[in-house]
């Protein structure tokens, strides 16, 4: 069967295929990915933290009690990313014309199955780790060789030669890689099949699709890349035509906003039903290429299910799906009224106004404050005298092209050093600030939000902040927090009384469960989940660092408590036009930007904390 004959025929199976794709999507996030996280806090919760964030949680996930709880999520995740497939290949199997039966007897199947399916998800995981892990290590190594004379910023930002030299052999190293890992999936492509409707032993279907593979595998190579090529093709003109319909076919309302707003609402939500059907027919055109080869080799029957008293029946199923509507209508009730309320966001200057001025400088702050920022966010380090500075990165590649590391330089080096002008001439004056500097300018304006920042130098830089707070009679005016937790305990048991943050990019467990009194993560991070967990636990929810007016309003809608960003006058002007917004036009706005509609153009070098 040729990839366009799958197509054709799995579209005139449309009425079975989409409501498969459907259901298993809708199964997927209301039962597979809470039964995932549940696992994952459970696991995380033995470490004795609630939560884990960035390098933590690879420390955690490569010991002797992470790595087996890595395979077990890994392979829970497998099993979820096949359900839609192996759903579809039942409907194929026994020439199904009822999606529910399919779904049906996918879920009795993979019951009666479940051990094996389990044991050959943690066999495929493990092969692939093992094929992975030295080229992996290869090029961490290349990038520590390559990318560890100076601030990894200095490299993102400036890309000098060596930066470059180092990403092309990381690219051939994980080139080489995707090749090996490529070869040996297409040796594999019929493994799952024979566990699942073969009775084969998971020790031996990858043995077993390798032998039927031998000779079709370039075949299936060939099929995979057409089916991709076309899948990317009608995605792409699914994006050109409803992008420009979005943007440009509300033309015809002048000024009137309400009116542009009901009718790209009209388009999205027709954008996101033709998206549906598009990957759904893809994802049956791809189980029907793959039930082809087994089919031909192994001659598969019929599913006949040993309990069709099961709990699986179709009125079971009716049941649970009216249950799992009605908690997404809840879910839809909270979401629009967080939606509905006004709440006081507060505005936090990400390193000062650092969209406008150059960062962490007093010309940013004052800025900032001049914004009508809450809060100014910086960056504190200790220098090699022991002075409390504020400086993000660990040496000055970035914004001065000086190699010096701040823990090596001395008050005499940074007051030669002009960290303004790679910003704009006009503040070639500007140097390092100390801490005490920006106190000055903050006092009784904004409030101080210190980022305590670690790169295995520091000597007493909590302690020393602390005695230069309270030197300055601002202990009411500042809160503290870090990317390292051990960080944020020792503040919390410096000083009980100040509010303490811990910053996350990446974070596995209960976040929100952590000794502080806010969090403040990534926009990818930030959600209704998270929303509620903060909210339980009585703490605040900030998100960094948020440039784009449509996702400071989204983020505004979900009810986080606030948002840093470069721009905070742009942010306080997007909270008062926002006043003014219906309901409906705010929960627009919510899903346009979570389907990445946005509208922002300007570049910004400082979006990580």
């Amino acid at each position: 069967m040729t990839v366009a004959q799958a197509y054709i025929d799995t579209w005139a199976r449309r009425g079975v295929i989409v409501p498969i794709f459907l259901a298993v999507r809708l199964l997927s996030l209301a039962v597979i990915l809470p039964v995932t996280s549940a696992v994952i806090t459970l696991a995380i919760s033995l470490s004795g933290q609630a939560a884990l964030t960035d390098q933590d949680i690879a420390r955690f996930f490569i010991s002797p009690l992470g790595f087996p709880v890595f395979l077990g999520i890994s392979a829970i995740i497998l099993i979820a990313s096949v359900l839609g497939l192996a759903a579809m290949t039942v409907a194929l199997q026994n020439h199904s014309k009822s999606s529910l039966n399919a779904l049906r007897l996918t879920l009795i199947l993979l019951g009666q199955r479940f051990r094996a399916v389990a044991g050959y998800a943690l066999r495929l995981v493990l092969r692939i780790v093992l094929i992975t892990t030295p080229f992996t290590g290869v090029s961490l190594l290349i990038a520590q060789s390559y990318f560890g004379a100076y601030d990894i910023n200095y490299y993102l930002t400036a890309r000098p030669p060596e930066f470059l030299s180092g990403l092309a052999l990381i690219a051939m190293v994980m080139g080489l890689m995707t090749v090996i890992v490529t070869m040996k999936l297409l040796h594999w492509s019929v493994s799952l099949h024979l566990v699942l409707f073969d009775e084969v032993p998971p020790r031996d279907c990858f043995r077993e699709s390798a032998r039927i593979m031998a000779h079709k595998r370039w075949r299936l190579l060939r099929g995979l890349l057409v089916w991709l090529a076309i899948r990317t093709a009608l995605a792409f003109v699914l994006a050109v035509v409803f992008g420009w319909l979005i943007r440009h076919a509300a033309d015809g309302f002048g000024t009137a906003f309400r009116g542009k707003l009901t009718l790209a609402m009209g388009y999205a939500a027709l954008w996101w039903v033709c998206g549906m059907i598009i990957s759904a027919v893809s994802l049956g055109a791809l189980a029907r290429l793959l039930y082809d080869l087994h089919e031909h080799e192994c001659h598969p029957k019929p599913i006949v299910p040993q309990d069709t008293r099961s709990l699986f029946a179709p009125r079971q199923m009716v049941f649970a799906a009216a249950l799992l509507a009605l908690f997404g209508l809840l879910g839809g009730v909270l979401l629009i009224n967080r939606v509905q309320s006004a709440p006081n966001i507060e505005i936090i200057a990400h390193r000062g106004a650092a969209g406008t001025r150059p960062e962490n400088t007093l010309a940013s702050v004052r800025k900032a404050v001049e914004d009508g920022a809450d809060w100014v966010e910086i960056d504190v380090q200790e220098t090699a005298e022991g002075d409390v500075v504020v400086m993000h990165d660990s040496d000055f590649m970035k914004l001065a092209g000086v190699d010096l590391k701040i823990w090596e330089a001395t008050a005499e080096d940074l007051a030669g050093i002009d960290i303004g002008s790679w910003f704009d001439p006009l503040y070639a004056e500007e140097r390092i600030p100390t801490l005490k500097q920006v106190l000055d300018v903050t006092r009784d304006r904004a409030k101080l939000l210190i980022e305590l920042k670690y790169y295995g130098h520091d000597q007493d830089l909590e302690a020393r902040t602390v005695s230069i707070v309270e030197a300055a009679g601002m202990a009411a005016q500042v809160a503290t927090m870090s990317l390292k937790y051990p960080a944020v305990q020792k503040m919390n048991a410096l000083r009980p009384g100040w509010p303490t943050g811990v910053l996350a990019a990446t974070a596995v467990g209960n976040l929100a469960a952590l000794d502080a009194d806010f969090i403040a993560v990534s926009t990818s991070m930030a959600g209704p989940q998270l929303v509620q967990r903060a909210r339980a636990q009585g703490k605040k929810l900030y998100v960094w660092t948020v440039n784009e007016p449509l996702t400071m309003s989204a983020l505004m809608s979900l009810g986080v408590d606030g948002i840093i960003t470069d721009e905070p006058a742009l942010a306080r002007q997007v909270m008062e036009t926002r006043s003014d917004l219906t309901t409906a036009e705010r929960l627009f706005i919510l899903f346009a930007d979570r389907a990445g509609l946005t509208f922002d153009e300007n570049e910004y070098r400082n979006a990580d904390p």
